[in-house]
């Protein structure tokens, strides 16, 4: 029987002595370069490198499909579940979603997901049970401060839009929180189901019609709006729309304004998780995190083609600006 003191040390060997097989089902780096750089990153900070002591199996979210083709991220999941992979990292709600319908034995580790108890895959965030944990974007009052960030960039706005994604799972509670964010503010606040990106342009089209006035685009989770960042900013300054977005990433694209969890932080912490369970921590022991660290980011060109004077008092609170 080995002592106690001598356990830890043994296991510590073992772990240095494995090459460790890491699933990853999430964005291709020609989609978001940013995100799987800083998952290896957050690998290479705990001492696994690729080659040395891992291989990592990946499996592209947008590869040869839409985003949310259940059928085919299904597919990945599985493939990933036959190569024996120690653990798999699953990045947005359709692709943590595929993860849990192929395995109940392999851990999981989310990178990116929306709520995880709404989509039934945790019990709780403290105690989330059975072979799922790992990272959340999940934050109650997201939308209402969303919206308030936008009253301030056109404060004299009364209609406004909430543009949400139809076949995402969270759509209910997203709109709830943000109707009444917006009876708070006074705001007439809209809402606009996407179907599909081929609907893009009808939709932004049918938002002027009505006279909405800005636009709120939240996390949905289900990687239409990332996929699509280019085109939903280039829309949203077509219909002299200013917009605040759920993802940093949209204002790098051309959209107005941020406020949201930075996501490469969700993907480079995710190796914390991993860590723990190749060290024999289960998964559903693993409290699941939420954001603690939000980011606002301005895009002053897109500021400046909407002729917007934006308030000192905002410009000021940005972590940056985009010139």
């Amino acid at each position: 029987m080995l002592s106690p003191l001598l356990g830890p040390l043994v296991a510590r060997a073992q772990l240095a002595g494995k090459m460790w097989r890491i699933g990853y089902l999430g964005p291709s780096p020609e989609t978001a370069p940013l995100l799987l750089k800083a998952f290896l990153a957050g690998l290479e900070d705990l001492g696994y490198v690729e080659g040395r002591n891992i291989v990592v199996e990946y499996r592209w979210t947008n590869a040869g499909t839409r985003m949310n083709d259940d059928g085919v991220l299904l597919a990945h999941a599985r493939d990933l579940v036959a190569h024996k992979v120690d653990v798999m990292a699953a990045s947005i709600d359709p692709a943590i979603r595929a993860a849990s319908q192929a395995t109940n034995a392999v851990p999981i580790v989310m990178l990116n997901v929306s709520d995880p108890i709404e989509l039934g895959l945790v019990k709780t965030l403290g105690r989330p049970g059975g072979n799922i944990t790992g990272m959340t974007r999940l934050s109650p009052d997201l939308i209402g401060r969303n919206l308030q960030t936008l009253r301030e960039v056109v404060p004299k706005a009364s209609r406004m839009a909430l543009l949400m994604s139809a076949s995402n799972t969270m759509s209910r509670s997203i709109v709830g929180q943000a109707q009444r964010a917006a009876q708070t503010l006074g705001v007439d606040l809209q809402v606009f189901d996407l179907r599909s990106p081929a609907d893009m342009e009808a939709t932004f089209s049918e938002m002027k019609r009505k006279g909405v006035e800005a636009l709120l685009v939240p996390d949905t989770g289900g990687g239409i709006f990332f996929t699509e960042r280019v085109r939903l900013a280039e829309l949203a300054l077509a219909q002299r729309l200013p917009a605040i977005f759920a993802n940093t990433e949209i204002v790098e694209a051309g959209g107005l304004i941020s406020y949201s969890p930075p996501a490469p932080e969700n993907y480079r912490h995710a190796a914390v998780f991993i860590d723990k369970i190749l060290r024999g921590a289960k998964p559903g022991d693993i409290p699941v995190e939420q954001p603690t660290k939000f980011e606002l980011v301005i895009n002053m060109r897109t500021a400046k083609a909407l002729n917007l004077a934006l308030p000192r008092s905002l410009l000021v609170r940005a972590d940056r600006l985009i010139e």
